[in-house]
């Protein structure tokens, strides 16, 4: 698969938002961190946000639940026309039900694991959902350094995506940048979440084209 770069809204300006979706045309879509400080220690945007967002962009939005309870509220994400929903395995009471759910809604059907969690106990998920995502920080907030010691489980998870077969992408979440993002994608990963990286860069557009050519 091709490497496509997700920039994370979480590290841009909340107050021009808008503004800021607009700097990165490149992208290929935007990763949406949704948080509510239980399952991590920190509170970001909800439902009502997503649904502003949808109304200002045509680019796909990839929701990240940081939540406790995905099974109640992640459905409503896709309703709200989210192309792609991740929940975390930690939080989730019933994956296979909630991954089958949003699909049923629309959407892409993604689980995150925690950096600390082993991918091994979820292989038999994968035929559930379109995508992994892995942690490479823990998660709850922008801006964290990459923890390498995550390499050997994208290797891992993907050497389980090519025995299951299909066409389910690996993403990798959390200090994603220009020094760790050709690690990643040598260790199988080939979807990319940056948000400081490319948020902080003089010219984000520019950041997202030079993320996707170096995890090439």
């Amino acid at each position: 698969m091709d490497a496509q770069i997700w920039p994370s809204i979480l590290s841009a300006d909340f107050a021009n938002l808008q503004s800021d979706i607009e700097r990165v045309p490149a992208a290929d879509g935007l990763h949406v961190d949704v948080m509510d400080y239980r399952f991590v220690p920190n509170l970001t945007l909800g439902l009502p946000v997503v649904e502003a967002i949808r109304r200002v962009t045509t680019k796909e939005l990839d929701i990240h639940l940081m939540i406790d309870d995905p099974d109640r509220w992640a459905v409503s994400y896709a309703e709200a026309g989210a192309e792609s929903v991740t929940f975390h395995v930690e939080a989730a009471g019933a994956p296979v039900r909630l991954a089958r759910e949003l699909r049923k809604a629309g959407a892409r059907a993604a689980i995150a694991l925690n950096p600390g969690t082993a991918i091994e106990s979820y292989g038999d998920l994968l035929g559930e959902v379109d995508m992994v995502l892995l942690m490479t920080v823990e998660p709850g907030f922008g801006g964290q350094s990459f923890l390498d010691l995550c390499l050997p489980k994208i290797a891992r998870t993907r050497e389980l995506i090519a025995k299951h077969g299909g066409s389910i992408r690996l993403q990798v979440d959390g200090g994603i940048s220009s020094t760790t993002i050709e690690r990643c994608a040598e260790a199988g990963a080939d979807t990319f979440v940056a948000g400081s990286a490319v948020f902080g860069a003089d010219d984000p557009d520019a950041m997202v084209t030079a993320l996707r050519n170096l995890a090439r």
